[in-house]
């Protein structure tokens, strides 16, 4: 899928459902009866949601809808605890794993995937653990529709699409890429997986995160996101759900252009992402790359607040504050002044007045040296101005 620039655009709008787990997620998506919510995320959860996978008719009769949990009926194929109807279909012996051609490398050797619990779900999909040659990995299966062919031949085009790009994105603070197939009814795309979650959950936990560290994590994902620009990659959904924390460091995830989609109510593919989303996205006007370096001055506003941004408006509510009053997060009042010009400059209302990723960089390494002789262990909480004092270790 080409952008309006003409670079590739990692499209996650893709509202996965957590599986069986009470969530701590952010106030944007669809709210549940016991205060969870239901997000684009992997580490997102709904347990009172009830979504119909959309099966092809091999695959209806091994599993049922359900609600929170799946419900699995066990099968000749009892390979691991988290197999279903999908898992089933991707191991199925009958058929030999095909890779793309000219990516032969990449394909995935079935007989060393071991499947784990799926933890995400949507209408066309599921996200499993697992582990690859003994590594832990994330393992996303898409459905191949089966009476939709014109879905089906943009499915295979974006799985395409998906691995070539993949497997040529090698950097430390990007998800690192394993592998690829296909089967008769299904694609596999096999990613690494990160065991400390989601940025989010991290920042949900209500413990003020070091602004040290704080501009830590910026630095990966600038660095992260300058990498990927400069292959004219275009993310557009970057925000602190789609960045994971692995050794202690940032992993830009969540890019895949093979989606998974979820339907929930009332919602549509933009609303999770409003928050973080440039008034020109919002607006559905031309966008170039630097709708990203506008989405990165949301999340750097998070890192040294923790919170979520316009957290006392709905996703909608936000959108219309950006595009129609101006309106960005409140900044802490004693914020460092090099973090208040990175913030403000990258959400600039006018695409050109952003910096790129490689200035960003540069601005943060050199507010890094400031904040480090001056500010020490300062941490921040709160939202237009801090609800406690700063803290030091």
């Amino acid at each position: 899928m080409a952008g309006h620039d003409g670079g590739f655009i990692f499209t996650e709008h893709d509202y996965y459902n957590r599986l069986g787990e009470a969530s701590d997620m952010s106030v944007d998506s669809h709210q549940t009866s016991n205060g969870g919510s239901m997000y684009n995320s992997s580490v997102g959860s709904n347990n009172n949601s009830r979504t119909t996978m959309l099966m092809h008719h091999d695959l209806k009769t091994k599993t049922n809808t359900f609600a929170g949990h799946s419900v699995v009926h066990k099968s000749s194929m009892a390979h691991s605890l988290g197999e279903d109807a999908l898992s089933s279909a991707l191991l199925d012996g009958r058929f030999a794993a095909e890779g793309l051609e000219g990516y032969d490398e990449w394909t995935i050797d079935l007989r060393r995937l071991v499947m784990g619990p799926a933890f995400a779900q949507g209408a066309f999909g599921r996200l499993y653990r697992g582990t690859y040659n003994g590594e832990d990995v994330a393992v996303k299966i898409l459905e191949r529709p089966e009476n939709n062919v014109e879905r089906a031949m943009a499915m295979e085009q974006q799985f395409a699409q998906e691995v070539i790009m993949l497997a040529n994105l090698k950097h430390e603070n990007v998800v690192r890429f394993l592998g690829a197939c296909r089967k008769p009814l299904v694609w596999c795309i096999v990613t690494e997986y990160a065991k400390g979650g989601s940025l989010r959950t991290t920042l949900s936990k209500k413990r003020a995160m070091p602004l040290r560290l704080a501009v830590r994590h910026a630095l990966d994902i600038a660095r992260g996101m300058e990498y990927l620009h400069s292959f004219g990659v275009i993310h557009r959904d970057l925000k602190s759900d789609n960045l994971l924390i692995a050794d202690k460091s940032i992993k830009i995830a969540d890019f895949g252009v093979a989606r998974i989609e979820v339907q929930t109510e009332g919602m549509t593919p933009e609303t999770g992402t409003y928050r973080w989303m440039a008034p020109e996205m919002i607006q559905h006007r031309a966008y170039n790359h630097k709708v990203d370096v506008y989405s990165f001055g949301i999340v750097l506003w998070e890192l040294v607040t923790g919170n979520v941004p316009f957290q006392n408006m709905t996703a909608v509510q936000a959108a219309f504050a950006v595009v129609n009053r101006g309106r960005r997060p409140d900044i802490p009042q004693d914020c460092p002044a090099p973090l208040i010009s990175i913030m403000t400059r990258c959400w600039d209302a006018n695409p050109d007045e952003r910096p790129s990723f490689s200035e960003v960089v540069q601005l943060l390494e050199e507010a890094q040296l400031t904040i480090m002789r001056s500010v020490g262990t300062a941490r921040f909480r709160g939202c237009g101005c801090l609800t406690t004092p700063l803290t030091s270790d």
